[in-house]
């Protein structure tokens, strides 16, 4: 069914939307002055693509002068550049789910160019990962991690804060996704004169709660998204049952199936 159909999932776990990613890193660095001067990013990452994307595109030659990772109180990633220990632990929810992750899957793609691209040692990390819930880097390893990334965990009310500060301070309403992000940029230093981009993921449309429960603002939906909600809503009952769902797929896919184009 997946090869016939072609199915696959854009998740972040696929590298296909990694490599759609690293083009605004170069579109963002160069109308700052790249190649001519290097640029800083601080990302508000919980699996890691995204930031991985932008170490793709140093690898690719963008002068990256840092990659900051921006977490939520999943702190996964800050610890291990911390101690040189990554163990992940029970996720915690919060105002910005989507970085609600422990175990960041992209992880282990740097993992892999850490170690020198030695399979042999990612795989047994990540065998005591499994193993023992951590593992940790050698000295090497970790003096890589520290050479390019730094990291920071920001809490639920300085998220707030930095909700409502950015909208006192300059008007402009941001997701707590964001937040995370602009928190984790203000806590850089010895940058000098790098201009510092900070990468925002989400429309805070997508979490009016939140926003409105940090600066009292409902923010405003995009057209697009209006036109969205107001559509006609199908839904089709299914078995739990994986034949029934294939077939349903198939029966409906615009590939092959008898709603085809």
């Amino acid at each position: 069914l997946r090869d016939r159909l072609a199915l696959t999932g854009i998740n972040s776990i696929n590298f296909a939307r990694i490599l759609a990613q690293i083009a605004y890193y170069f579109t963002a660095a160069v109308s700052l002055g790249a190649p001519y001067r290097p640029v800083a990013f601080t990302v508000p990452t919980g699996n890691f693509g995204d930031i991985f994307a932008g170490y793709a595109a140093r690898a690719m030659g963008l002068p990256v002068a840092r990659l900051v990772i921006a977490t939520n109180l999943n702190d996964s990633l800050p610890r291990a550049l911390g101690c040189g220990i990554y163990e992940p632990k029970g996720v915690i929810a919060t105002s910005s789910p989507s970085m609600d992750i422990q175990l960041a899957s992209n992880f282990e793609r740097l993992l892999f160019e850490l170690a020198g691209r030695d399979p042999a040692r990612v795989r047994a990390l990540m065998g005591e990962l499994r193993k023992t819930g951590a593992f940790r880097l050698d000295e090497a390893e970790l003096a890589g991690l520290r050479a390019l990334f730094s990291a920071h965990a920001i809490g639920e009310h300085e998220t707030e804060m930095t909700i409502r500060g950015l909208v006192e301070e300059t008007g402009m309403l941001v997701d707590p996704h964001t937040a995370v992000a602009v928190a984790a940029s203000r806590e850089e230093s010895g940058l000098g004169a790098t201009p510092m981009v900070v990468l925002s993921t989400a429309h805070p449309a997508k979490f009016p709660e939140a926003v409105e429960r940090a600066c009292c603002r409902v923010p405003e939906q995009p057209e697009r998204l209006r036109l969205r909600l107001g559509q006609h809503e199908r839904c089709a009952m299914l078995p739990n049952d994986f034949a029934a769902i294939a077939s349903f797929i198939d029966a409906n896919a615009r590939v092959g199936g008898k709603n085809a184009a």
